[in-house]
């Protein structure tokens, strides 16, 4: 089997004064894109082959920055800059990739649109009707000589754009909320509106599963609408919204797993564990597994026709005379008496705490936390006094989760049976120091002074 990757350029500037359209270098964005991609082509082993890169500045300098990047190895030692990839016609790419050697079993050609769209659509007539800059397109082709090469004899097995791939570019490039209006019903109906788009905007992000970040973000859009309509809830009673806040349960519910997972093994690439190198591996490896069976899941299910057709209601519904009647009846007196509710129930729960409670207990308190923290973002007579204390306590609680992740996961590692006996009791050893860790947080949590009033 060949593997063929097609990379256009990253975003570069326009053309001034003197300057030739085989001249115009990248421009900061075109800079971050590439550089998001680097590790993007190394997972898919683009890098490994033969690399074929246009004349002109903006291809050039596009490998120049994936080259920079972190990556195992040089690789200007196997780059080819050839004039004939400085086209923008699909049947010249054709001619020059059908010349390709027949030794050449994986080739990444970094070039130009249109020629690239075409040459993609005769290879495989499902291929994206665009090519943005910086996204790269990956197809597998049967064991011919490239001269041999049919129309519509390739597989196209995955593509990219930057904005999929990295969600510190779709996040520059979405921007963030800013509300238009001052009364309290539409600043809300604005805020469910909006991160009922974020929904929509990183589900393509999350499906790729290049950037945890995306994940992260989109159970915070979820978590938010559900605080926004439970505080709706509170108030007035509202046809379906019972219904709304289930989906946005059961979806927030759907990525917590692989969330998790997310989270461990980024600690466990940025802080050594105190695991001998044998079990590091076995654990790694067990729990990148557990990973992609995660991350299988979640994009079935958000590829589902259950899935898309909850968001159609979503927005129907945010559009209808309910919802508008609904968050009419708001206001701020009304949102600060549940914000004095919340954090008054938040104190008694907190209060029947003691060192000995069970780890849901604390969990929950999390969670209440977190309803209020998203509550108060939204309303503008918040103190910042009563923010701080509501960031301290949920920093502290996400800690003291984090450890609970982490004892869930080992057990269950070890509850699988994958690696050694040695290995297994090294992780159990593990569990206990992390227990106290949890102990002292606790301590901290208990010791808390209560919230300032909002």
């Amino acid at each position: 089997m060949r593997h063929l990757t097609l990379m256009r350029h990253a975003k570069a500037k326009q053309p001034s004064g003197d300057m030739t359209d085989h001249q115009r270098p990248l421009n900061k964005r075109g800079m971050r894109q590439a550089e998001a991609m680097a590790h993007v082509l190394q997972r898919w082993q683009a890098l490994e082959g033969k690399i074929c890169v246009s004349t002109a500045v903006r291809t050039r300098q596009t490998f120049d920055v994936i080259e920079a990047q972190h990556l195992e190895r040089q690789l200007d030692s196997h780059v080819l800059l050839d004039d004939a990839l400085y086209t923008f016609e699909g049947e010249a790419l054709l001619a020059w990739l059908k010349a390709l050697p027949d030794t050449a079993k994986r080739v990444l050609v970094i070039g130009h649109n249109p020629a690239l769209v075409e040459l993609a659509h005769w290879l495989n007539d499902e291929a994206p009707p665009s090519l943005p800059t910086g996204s790269v397109l990956h197809f597998t082709l049967p064991e011919t000589p490239w001269s041999a090469i049919k129309k519509g004899s390739a597989e196209l097995a995955g593509g990219l754009t930057p904005e999929t791939a990295s969600y510190a570019l779709l996040k520059g490039h979405a921007g963030e909320l800013h509300p238009t209006k001052c009364d309290t019903a539409s600043r809300l109906h604005e805020a469910l509106a909006y991160q009922f788009e974020r929904v929509k905007a990183l589900k393509p992000g999350v499906i790729a599963g290049e950037d945890p970040e995306f994940l992260h973000q989109y159970r915070v859009s979820l978590r938010r609408s559900r605080a926004m309509l439970e505080s709706v809830r509170s108030i007035t009673n509202v046809s379906g919204l019972k219904k709304r806040l289930k989906q946005l349960k059961q979806h927030a519910s759907a990525t917590s797993d692989l969330r998790d997972l997310d989270v461990f093994l980024e600690e466990l690439n940025h802080t050594e564990p105190p695991l001998s190198a044998g079990a590091q591996q076995s654990l790694r490896q067990w729990l990148q597994g557990c990973q992609r069976a995660e991350h299988r899941a979640l994009c079935q299910q958000l590829s589902a026709p259950g899935y898309l057709e909850a968001l159609e209601e979503w927005q129907r519904w945010l559009g209808s005379e309910t919802c508008e009647q609904a968050l009419a009846k708001l206001s701020p007196k009304r949102i600060q008496a549940v914000l004095d509710e919340r954090v008054v129930r938040h104190h008694e729960d907190r209060a029947a705490l003691s060192l000995d409670s069970p780890d849901a207990a604390f969990h929950e308190l999390r969670k209440g936390v977190k309803r209020i923290r998203y509550l108060a973002d939204l309303h503008p007579a918040t103190s910042k006094a009563l923010l701080a204390g509501l960031k301290r306590r949920q920093r502290l609680l996400g800690e003291h989760q984090d450890l609970c992740v982490r004892q869930a996961w080992l057990e269950a590692f070890s509850v699988s049976k994958e690696g050694t006996s040695k290995e297994r009791q090294e992780c159990a050893q593990w569990q206990v120091a992390l227990e106290a860790q949890k102990q002292t947080l606790r301590k901290k949590v208990l010791a808390l002074k209560p919230l300032a009033r909002g």
